[in-house]
């Protein structure tokens, strides 16, 4: 699927969730647990699909870059986003909305991973950087929402600290659970039909994970577990994180329908712009080192928002109104540009063609000369 066809599909997915909310007059469908369930486990979803298909070499290779990248390269982006917006709007409290898009959607970076012309180094970078920057921008969003509410409805540092342990402790139990089942993988080609039984094992526990992390809100661990906790689905995982991809677009187009306003449309047009901005300048200086060369456009070029985004706009209407009508619309404008640019820079620069190896040169004996007597049984011949 090329980036014209894919932004012309994500288009469709959202007017689709549009006139559904339309059609059947759905209103306030973000209050409903039915909806709050479905995006965080998409969200879920796309945090394990993508940390799973990390190259743990390349992981360990780019592990301080990583950690950067969601450190500092976060807080970068929420004062470049709003630095942006406060020379045009003038409105303090848009500080918390930079919060809620400076992150990488990780379920629409997994759907695009496998066709993605980027070097293993970098598709492990910015599969990194996408799944671990949500928590960043999660306790970014507790503590300023916190800071300017004064001691509000969002809990403080000690909310936060028990959620990191329970986080901790999911993924820890999952570890174990996987040390046990490998411990028990059959070998050789007779265990086949044991091979599989094992993997169905490894399936069933990544969903019981999964549903109690979707349920109580531990996405870390699911972020965690993807490390280590992946059973040989194939292609599987990459296009499960396609259809939700679409299936998340949808669900954005269910929220914006009742939450529309060209005002606040305009206001989440300019926040896009600035998030995928923000991207662009912060990948720059964390590739400035050589090796990064080839792939430095494209993780420059790399900003993508989804769920997340959506999460945090859910949780911070209730005391900012208006947040999803900027969010949603600004969810939409990264997503475009970033298959714009992404389709103009490759045309501008076509994937280099590979060369082929050398094939090895069979070596052959050497022929064996004609001894002298079949010189002499052919001159006799003549």
């Amino acid at each position: 699927m090329t980036p014209a066809v894919r932004s012309v599909a994500l288009l469709v997915a959202l007017g689709v969730g549009w006139f559904v909310a339309w059609q059947w007059e759905l209103r306030g469908v973000e209050e409903s647990a039915a909806y709050a369930f479905f995006i965080t486990a998409l969200l879920g979803f796309g945090l394990y699909a993508s940390t799973s298909g990390i190259e743990l070499g390349e992981f360990r290779k780019q592990f301080r870059t990583v950690v950067v990248a969601v450190t500092l390269g976060v807080l970068a982006k929420v004062a470049l986003i709003f630095g942006v917006m406060f020379l045009v709007y003038r409105e303090p409290w848009h500080l918390i909305l930079a919060v809620a898009v400076a992150q990488i959607d990780p379920l629409s970076v997994a759907a695009m991973r496998g066709k993605s012309r980027m070097s293993s180094s970098a598709k492990a970078l910015l599969a990194a950087w996408a799944s671990f920057d949500d928590p960043i921008t999660v306790l970014l969003t507790v503590y300023i929402t916190s800071f300017a509410l004064r001691g509000g409805a969002v809990g403080g540092f000690g909310g936060f600290a028990v959620d990191f342990a329970l986080n901790v402790a999911l993924a820890g139990g999952a570890y174990a659970l996987w040390r046990l089942v490998r411990r028990r993988v059959p070998v050789g080609d007779r265990a086949r039909a044991g091979r599989w039984a094992v993997r169905a094992v490894l399936v069933l526990a990544v969903l019981a994970v999964g549903f109690v992390a979707v349920q109580f809100s531990l996405l870390l661990a699911l972020a965690v577990i993807g490390l280590f906790f992946r059973p040989d689905l194939g292609r599987w995982v990459d296009g499960l994180a396609e259809v939700g991809m679409f299936a998340a677009t949808a669900a954005v187009g269910l929220v914006l329908a009742a939450e529309f306003s060209w005002a606040l449309a305009g206001v989440g047009a300019v926040l896009g712009a600035a998030a995928f901005l923000s991207q662009g300048v912060v990948a720059w200086a964390l590739t400035l080192p050589r090796r990064w060369r080839g792939d430095r456009a494209r993780l420059c070029l790399g900003q993508q928002n989804g769920l997340t985004a959506i999460i945090l706009a859910l949780l911070l209407e209730p005391n900012f109104p208006g947040a999803i009508a900027v969010v949603a619309p600004a969810v939409v404008v990264v997503n475009l540009l970033h298959a714009l640019a992404n389709g103009y820079y490759d045309r501008l620069r076509p994937p280099t063609p590979e060369i082929a190896e050398p094939r090895p040169i069979r070596r052959t004996a050497p022929a064996t000369p004609l001894a002298p007597a079949a010189f002499r049984r052919l001159g006799e011949v003549g």
